[in-house]
């Protein structure tokens, strides 16, 4: 029952139960009530305790009162606080309010529970000795009799502040600031810390009590940064988008816990920390949520591993949740093919760009995600890449030159992070970005981590040494210069030497590393086609294959080491030779591909009987430069005239799946007894090696075996990945989807790849149809499709190509009866009408019999023409 306000009779009408839930406990008579959250933080409201009197708390000095003192507890004030805080924190409560004082302040009752038969919270201090009835009351009705009576057997029993002594021993010896915070952060050695947390300044910022010295520090979480509230210059705060959700997020879950904080670092006095709670990591959870992005200056000082806060924040981000909601990932418009593939090093660039080929055959600048490095070894080696992100073009400005567009990637050779290699040995730098910077490396803690160490270490750019200057001598051209070095590189016979630059197939740039020089290098004994070459006043447009000339050496020499012998040098300043890699001789390799003839100066060389036996065989295929120039007759090109009539050529398939769009996939009936081998074969081969469940981890656009409801194994293509538990495939002989889990996948054995039998299901939609945009009708005219035709031999004639698949007429084979024209007739469908004149006559009697199916109101139709009037409204056009 709710007590009565002062002064009033007990007869008075029952005061109104209201509930709520607990946020926090002010002190041993007042507390903070919210209701239930809808769409934002709920409201709140502070209630205190009706007719009890429990100690103050202690209260810090003003800050602008230079005169002003601390104000400590008074005896029992926080042992009355934290019987409350845990007793109520995050309970459900029902109060009455009895009166409310002309400043707004309310007294009221308050029971644990949905009504008023559960524990009564001024009853339980008192009892406890934890707070006293307030002077000047009388006992006038059951509930101060009650509380008197309570009050008088705690003072018999000698509880709480009724014990003997003053109770000074209940008084917090409160240390609101720390002299030497990181001192303090790191005499506690990264070890969990008993606290509570009592106040949240928003969703990544606490005031939290130490125990048992009962510090009172301000704690930033480790590696992450909420929203915050932007303090105006007339005092009040502005909330960045979700700055409040994010604030009430942390609030319902630690304000007034018990947790354990591990302080991880110290930071412009600032603590960084992690708050340990026995249900999850709030740090983690925030992210997770999208309340919170990761931040680059604090993340390596948490514990528990930088990789699981970017995982959480990848996991809201491809979500878009929260503050990610408008969010779109830097390579979004990339091809799983196109973000992740293996290429070999053909060139590096300058500073930190390298050139790939793809299996392809094209080339590809690839630039290192967000380091600056002088220079990267490892040309002609395979690599892997993954595209971290496309850097678009800029423009010129007065400091900053322009630039194309870039791609960026983190690449790798044999599981080492290139990057990451060259910045822990000091020969790179990291890149720093503003923090709603999405465009950086995929491992860029790695890379952050590796720089801390090489400058710890002094390596490389680090190192206080004096750095050594490298000087080289460019005496490519320079006629004099040449002539006193080449006597020098005709005794030393092979020499090493590293190709800087291929100019065409037969001319190159060598770095001498024994002589530190520079030389221009022309290939000895043999005739290569001349590239195209810019003189003064034109273009010289190159002989035939000389770009194939200029291909094949480059991707066979170019910034790798070699060998070569010098024989002698031409007018110009550049030497002549041979140059061997990896045992292989560069002039003999261009004849023998058919790149290059043997010039009449290689009779005298050693290497003349190699170069006749290539050419030779060269000539036999008559490739390339011996290739013969025959003149290829011109074919009379007739005329196509516009097409007149409609030609038809049906042909038997199968269909096996109708989608929800009306479209449909087919296997073609000639073909289906190759299917059927393929896959007894196909299950036979898994039957005798069973894929290893779990083993295998899926990849969109990846090929693979899914095992279907009948618990037989089919050829199928990832089309998305939810989770290990949630993969969309698609069932590339059949046409069908599922969402599986990933133990129910494997991988698709080589030999019943799509290579060796192309994907069965073909996919196809009705031509001169038109599907209706409402999902109700659309449902009927699917389900008419299914039932006639799904896993039933049809007939197939292609009429026109559409933009994501052929327009197709499907006619039963029994009946030969136009499916799509059944539609129209049994009004399910509406015609699309077309111009093209071969198409008019079938056009004309699809026309004629949606005129019959609107006579006869036949579904679509049924109320009369709607396309007169609102067809834009609904979707249809005419």
């Amino acid at each position: 029952m709710a007590s009565a306000a002062p002064g009033q009779s007990g007869s008075a009408a029952p005061l109104a139960l209201q509930r709520g839930i607990v946020k926090m406990v002010l002190s041993g008579c007042a507390i903070i009530v919210r209701g239930q959250p809808r769409g934002g933080p709920p409201p709140e409201r502070q209630i205190n305790l009706s007719n009890i009197r429990a100690g103050n708390l202690a209260r810090r000095a003003a800050a602008g009162q230079p005169d002003a003192k601390d104000t400590p507890d008074e005896p029992w004030g926080f042992p009355a606080r934290e019987f409350l805080r845990k007793k109520l924190i995050g309970k459900e409560v029902c109060f009455t309010v009895e009166y409310k004082t002309p400043q707004g302040r309310e007294y009221g009752m308050v029971y644990l529970g949905k009504d008023t038969t559960g524990e009564n919270i001024a009853e339980s201090l008192v009892a406890e000795g934890l707070a006293s009835r307030r002077e000047g009351i009388r006992a006038n009705n059951p509930e101060q009799n009650r509380l008197a009576e309570l009050e008088d057997q705690a003072k018999v029993a000698k509880k709480g502040m009724w014990s003997e002594g003053t109770g000074s021993h209940t008084v917090r010896d409160l240390k609101y600031t720390i002299e030497n915070p990181r001192h303090f952060v790191d005499s506690m050695h990264q070890k969990p810390v008993n606290a509570i947390i009592e106040h949240v300044r928003d969703g990544s910022v606490v005031r939290a009590l130490l125990l048992p010295d009962y510090y009172l520090v301000t704690v930033m979480l480790s590696g992450i940064k909420c929203p915050t509230f932007k303090r105006e210059a007339d005092g009040t705060e502005t909330p960045e988008p979700f700055a409040a959700e994010a604030k009430f997020f942390t609030e319902s879950r630690l304000l007034q816990r018990d947790v354990q904080i591990v302080l991880e670092s110290c930071h412009n006095q600032n603590i960084l920390g992690t708050i340990l709670h026995p249900n999850g990591n709030i740090t983690e959870l925030l992210l997770k949520e999208g309340f919170a992005r990761c931040v680059d200056w604090s993340i390596a000082v948490y514990t528990r591993g930088a990789e699981k806060l970017r995982a959480a924040e990848r996991h809201a981000k491809e979500r878009k949740l929260r503050i990610w909601r408008d969010y779109v990932a830097p390579t979004a418009n990339l091809d799983q093919k196109d973000k992740q593939f293996v290429a070999k090093v053909m060139q590096v660039l300058n500073a930190d760009a390298i050139v790939v080929k793809l299996n392809s055959g094209d080339y590809k600048t690839i630039h290192l995600s967000s380091i600056r490095p002088p220079r990267l070894e490892g040309e002609g080696t395979q690599v892997n890449v993954t595209v971290d992100y496309i850097r678009p073009a800029s423009t010129a400005t007065e400091t900053v030159p322009a630039f194309s567009e870039r791609t960026c990637a983190t690449v790798a050779i044999g599981g080492i992070n290139i990057a990451e290699a060259l910045v822990s040995k000091g020969l790179a730098t990291v890149i720093r970005y503003r923090q709603d910077d999405d465009q950086r490396s995929s491992h860029y803690d790695e890379l952050l981590a590796a720089e801390a160490r090489a400058i710890k270490n002094g390596k490389g750019l680090h190192s206080k040494k004096e750095v050594p200057i490298h000087r080289v001598a460019d005496i490519s051209g320079d006629t004099q210069k040449a002539k006193q070095f080449l006597p020098f590189l005709q005794r030393a016979g092979r020499s090493e030497a590293v190709v800087e630059y291929v100019f065409s197939g037969s001319r190159l740039k060598l770095y001498m590393p024994k002589e530190t020089c520079l030389i221009t290098f022309l290939l000895a004994g043999i005739e290569c086609p001349r590239g195209a070459r810019n003189l003064p006043g034109l273009v010289q447009e190159g002989e035939p294959f000389s770009e194939e000339a200029t291909v094949f050496t480059k991707e066979l020499v170019l910034q790798r080491e070699a060998e070569v012998e010098v024989e002698s040098m031409d007018k110009a300043g550049n030497f002549i030779g041979w140059l061997h890699i990896e045992g292989l001789n560069l002039s003999v390799a261009l004849v023998e591909h058919a790149l290059s003839k043997v010039h009449f100066t290689a009779e005298r060389s050693s290497y003349y009987k190699a170069l006749l036996s290539a050419e030779e065989a060269a000539k036999q295929k008559k490739e390339k430069v011996w290739s013969q120039c025959e003149e290829v007759p011109v074919e009379e090109v007739m005329p196509v005239l516009e097409e007149k009539e409609r030609t038809t050529s049906y042909k038997p398939v199968f269909v096996t799946e109708i989608t929800d769009e009306l479209h449909f996939y087919v296997q073609d009936v000639e073909t289906g007894t190759q299917l059927e081998k393929l896959m007894e074969n196909m299950r036979s081969e898994i039957a005798s090696h069973p894929p290893v469940e779990g083993s295998y981890m899926p990849r969109r656009g990846d090929y693979c075996i899914a095992k279907f409801v009948d618990g037989e194994w089919y050829r199928a293509r990832v089309e998305k990945v939810e989770s290990s538990a949630r993969v969309h495939i698609f069932y590339i002989d059949y046409g069908n989807k599922e969402t599986l889990p990933s133990t129910r996948l494997g991988t698709l054995p080589p030999a019943f790849s799509t290579r060796i039998l192309p994907a069965q299901a073909i996919e196809y939609k009705f031509a001169f149809i038109q599907v209706p945009q409402d999902d109700d009708a659309r449902a009927d005219a699917v389900d008419s499709v299914v039932r006639d035709i799904q896993n039933t031999q049809c007939l197939l004639n292609v009429e026109h190509l559409g933009p994501s698949c052929p327009h197709v007429t499907l006619q039963f084979a029994d009946s030969k009866g136009d499916v799509g024209l059944g539609l129209v007739k049994e009004g399910l469908v509406m015609v699309e009408a077309r111009k093209e004149k071969q198409f008019q006559k079938v056009i004309t009697e699809y026309l004629n019999a949606q005129e019959l199916a609107k006579t006869n109101r036949l579904n679509l139709w049924r109320y009369g023409d709607f396309r007169a009037d609102d067809a834009d409204e609904f979707g249809y056009s005419r």
